[in-house]
């Protein structure tokens, strides 16, 4: 059972001592964690699979969870679905680390957090957009064009070739 106050931290100490090519499946599934304070997922489910090579431990993880976002159109929160994949390798010692700098901790208990919280992180849109089709806010009055329509129009721009669109017609 894992610590409820370390909930992604696990021993590996039994893989160690098991043949090159052996691997054990370490499943997660939680309905709301919070990573490190400041990233809340809810709906989270995932492995890491963790198997022993020559040079160390390699941890292969595979997630996927629900964290709330904030339309960069028109400010509303939604939920964003998350889907991410790492494979990091904790080296048996400093001969073998590679450029990620693990290396397996003496207690062979492996902590997850961190890397859950940074490759998760990585998937969050830097612009989410609530739908494709959000029409965001009035650049005069700020109402929230996808709730309803103030009236306001953009000006025309005031250019020398704006009478070219006449033209047009």
């Amino acid at each position: 059972m894992p610590n409820p106050r370390k909930p992604f931290r696990f021993n590996v100490g039994f893989i160690i001592h098991e043949e090159v090519g052996y691997n054990h499946d370490f499943p997660f599934e939680f309905e709301k964690v919070v990573l490190s304070g400041d990233l809340e997922l809810r709906n989270l489910e995932g492995n890491v699979n963790v198997g022993k090579t020559p040079q160390g431990l390699i941890a292969q993880g595979k997630f996927n969870a629900e964290t709330t976002v904030t339309c960069s159109r028109c400010l509303t929160d939604f939920v964003q679905d998350l889907e991410w994949e790492f494979t990091e390798m904790y080296a048996f010692d400093q001969r073998s680390v590679t450029d990620s700098g693990l290396l397996l901790p003496e207690d062979a208990q492996l902590d997850v957090e961190e890397l859950l919280r940074e490759y998760a992180l990585l998937e969050v849109p830097i612009n989410p957009i609530c739908k494709p089709d959000c029409l965001g806010l009035c650049m005069e009055c700020g109402q929230n064009l996808n709730e309803k329509d103030c009236g306001h129009r953009p000006e025309e721009p005031d250019s020398p070739f704006a009478k070219l669109k006449d033209l047009l017609k």
